[in-house]
C-alpha cells in the first residue's frame, strides 16, 4: 500500500505561487493516474488536475492556465506548481489516484490565497 504525504503549502496573497508536493512512500511507476485534489471549506473534494504515468495532463478549468502538474516516477513524487494564485483558490490540496482510494488520502497542505 502506498502512503502519500503532501508538502509546500502556506498563505500567499494574491497574484503569488506556490508549489505542492506529494512524496509517496512506495512505488508510483505502476500507478498510471495520479491527480491534485482540493476541498475548500462547506464545499466537495474537487479534482483539480491529474497526469497519467506518460506524463499526459489534464486540468479542472478553474485552474486550466494557471497550475501545473508534474511527476517523477523515479523519485515517487507528483508536483502541483500554482502560479497566479486567487482567494477562490484557498483550500486544503491532497494527492492521490485517480479515481481516488479511500485509504490513500493523507493529512493534505493548507494552502491560504489573501486578497
Amino acid at each position: 500500500q502506498v502512503q502519500l504525504v503532501e508538502s509546500g503549502g502556506g498563505l500567499v496573497q494574491a497574484g503569488g505561487s506556490l508549489r505542492l508536493s506529494c512524496a509517496a512512500s512506495g512505488s508510483i511507476f505502476s500507478i498510471n493516474l495520479m491527480g491534485w485534489y482540493r476541498q475548500a471549506s462547506g464545499k466537495q473534494r474537487e479534482l483539480v488536475a491529474r497526469i497519467s504515468s506518460g506524463g499526459r495532463t489534464n486540468y479542472a478549468d478553474s485552474v486550466k492556465g494557471r497550475f501545473t502538474i508534474s511527476r517523477d516516477n523515479a523519485k515517487n513524487t507528483v508536483s502541483l506548481q500554482m502560479n497566479s494564485l486567487k482567494p477562490e483558490d484557498t483550500a486544503v490540496y491532497y494527492c492521490n489516484v485517480v479515481p481516488p482510494l479511500q485509504n490513500y488520502w493523507g493529512q493534505g497542505t493548507q494552502v491560504t490565497v489573501s486578497s
